[in-house]
């Protein structure tokens, strides 16, 4: 169960937040990032407006929070096939994330930037699990330099997404390429 980053949840608590998670990814997807609030979040959770704010700062908070549970709930990143195979496949997992949903990853890219604690808290734990599963993926080949390439570069095309600039769907390609250019050619 995963739970946010303001405290351990009992299971009723945990349910309330999940509530709410939903809530937000429906709210989001018929609002936009613009039009979203904790207050309607939680109206359309059944909860009231002060129980969302106990767990959720900001609308930041939430849809950062929504991420951040996607993220966690990946499976395990496969250790077979070639290191370009893994890594690509492990940029693309995370990089479609969102991508069915267009409003609710411009909102997830707005909400990450966002600069409240709780935000950076788990922007923190976001950016430790994504490098922790290029390691994965890039196994034997864990030199910090293209740890740091491949960071940059699934970062840098988050935001060139989330500003418009392309689709979720485009990025996880672009993704792919850059990966084959920061990535060791494969012996003969």
């Amino acid at each position: 169960m995963t739970e946010p980053t303001r405290r351990r949840l009992t299971e009723r608590q945990a349910d309330t937040v999940r509530r709410l998670t939903d809530a937000a990814v429906v709210e989001v997807g018929e609002t936009g990032y613009e039009g979203l609030t904790v207050r309607n979040v939680a109206r359309r959770a059944g909860v009231a407006p002060a129980t969302a704010y106990t767990y959720f700062a900001s609308k930041n908070h939430l849809i950062t929070e929504v991420f951040w549970r996607r993220l966690s709930a990946l499976p395990p990143v496969e250790a077979d096939g070639t290191l370009r195979e893994r890594v690509v496949e492990t940029l693309r997992e995370i990089a479609l994330l969102v991508s069915d949903e267009p409003d609710l990853a411009a909102a997830c890219t707005t909400a990450l930037l966002g600069t409240d604690p709780d935000v950076r808290e788990l922007r923190m734990r976001i950016g430790y699990a994504i490098r922790e599963r290029l390691r994965a993926a890039l196994r034997e080949h864990d030199d910090p330099k293209i740890l740091g390439a491949l960071e940059l570069a699934y970062t840098g095309a988050l935001l060139y997404a989330g500003m418009g600039y392309t689709s979720y769907a485009r990025m996880a390609d672009r993704l792919a390429e850059m990966a084959e250019l920061i990535l060791p050619e494969p012996p003969e």
